[in-house]
């Protein structure tokens, strides 16, 4: 079969197959990442550029996505409860990271990314998933807004991990990221009183090519897509005011429908780095223990937490829990830089992949939910400027 027919064959099978398995509780994303395996298996699509291409550009819009989802209003109104979740986040990190080091002798940095990849919800699966999860409005606002927050920690620790090789580096990637912070926002505002009133319906456009432009800049500070990305969401979410298009109806559809053409591509990519020997009895050893391991204790701490702080039962503690499980796109992710940058061995890399499918199935398994269509995320629609003054 020649390459442009297996493309067609690839674009048909990545929007039909993940469709017609849902009635089965599968949910797509986990069928575009078995897919990427099957063929890697089948050694199809090996080193890919068109793939790769079209990956990059689903991880972009998905954390370009998270991005624009988050409200700094929301945060700072129950500050001390997520500062306080972030704070447990950071020991259990720190703790799984020594244990890991000490227990395989492994750099403290392969730890660090290994406990962050057991550990992180990903924000993008877990807000796509809120409404099918049959929480009430204040349980939706804790889930959103803990995962959004533990995004954002993981961010911030990927990006010091990352740069730490030297203190040289650290400083320039540093100077670099701020540099980045700055020139983000000055271009929106520029974009908006410059180049809007002479091109108008060019917002959109804009939108995805600074968020990719950033993502690839990040990239090079060897942060992956995830921060350039990240960032110009956040950007776009304050500038929303500024330029009234970023928040109409045709600019969320947009991007959404963005999302949907492109983030199938990057969970086949994801699944095309996984090889046969990835899944042999260590790997599958390894995926067990973090499963029986990281699930509870994740659920657990969360539910604990809120006991001891809003003084919730239990039932209303694992409400909020269970759906902050998933860790998706984040174990993913990590999972690559593990074996690219640190050359991982298979039964890690295999382990987390394990893990992550199953953290992934668990809440819709327990709440009896249906899986979200994470193919087709979807952006809250933005609050009217009183909105945020309720309390």
């Amino acid at each position: 079969m020649g390459h442009d027919a297996l493309y067609i064959v690839l674009v048909l099978g990545l929007f039909v197959v993940p469709k017609a398995l849902q009635r089965f509780r599968l949910p797509g994303a986990i069928t575009s990442l078995l897919l990427g395996i099957i063929a890697s298996l089948a050694g199809l699509f090996p080193d890919d550029a068109v793939v790769s291409l079209l990956g990059t550009f689903g991880i972009v819009a998905l954390f370009l996505i998270a991005g624009m989802e988050v409200r700094f209003g929301e945060l700072h109104r129950n500050a001390g409860v997520l500062v306080q979740h972030l704070a447990i986040q950071a020991a259990v990190l720190s703790l799984v990271s020594w244990l890991f080091s000490a227990a395989f002798g492994v750099d403290w940095r392969v730890a660090a990314l290994v406990g962050l990849a057991l550990l992180t919800p990903s924000a993008g699966f877990i807000l796509d998933s809120l409404g099918s999860f049959g929480l009430s409005e204040q349980g939706r606002f804790w889930v959103k807004s803990k995962a959004i927050a533990a995004e954002m920690l993981a961010l911030l620790t990927l990006f010091v991990v990352m740069q730490s090789s030297s203190v040289g580096q650290f400083v320039l990637a540093s100077l670099a990221l701020v540099l980045l912070l700055l020139v983000v926002p000055a271009l929106f505002r520029l974009f908006a009183q410059r180049i809007v009133p002479f091109a108008p319906r060019s917002e959109f456009a804009f939108l995805i090519m600074l968020a990719v432009v950033c993502a690839y800049a990040t990239k090079h500070l060897e942060v992956y897509y995830l921060v350039g990305a990240f960032l110009v969401g956040l950007a776009a979410q304050r500038f929303r005011e500024i330029l009234p298009a970023l928040s109409s109806e045709r600019m969320l559809h947009a991007v959404e429908a963005f999302a949907s053409v492109f983030t199938p591509f990057y969970f086949f990519n994801a699944g095309l780095m996984f090889r046969a020997a990835d899944f042999g009895p260590m790997a599958l050893l390894a995926g067990a223990g973090f499963i029986l391991l990281f699930v509870p204790l994740r659920v657990g701490l969360v539910a604990f937490h809120r006991r001891i702080s809003l003084k919730e039962n239990l039932w209303q503690g694992l409400q909020v829990g269970v759906p902050l499980l998933p860790t998706l796109v984040f174990t993913l992710v990590l999972a690559q830089i593990l074996r690219e940058r640190f050359d991982a061995p298979g039964w890690l890399v295999g382990g987390l992949g394990i893990y992550t499918v199953v953290n992934t199935l668990v809440p819709g398994l327990l709440l009896h939910t249906p899986p979200p269509e994470y193919e087709a995320p979807h952006l809250a629609e933005p609050s009217s400027p009183t909105a945020g003054k309720n309390p």
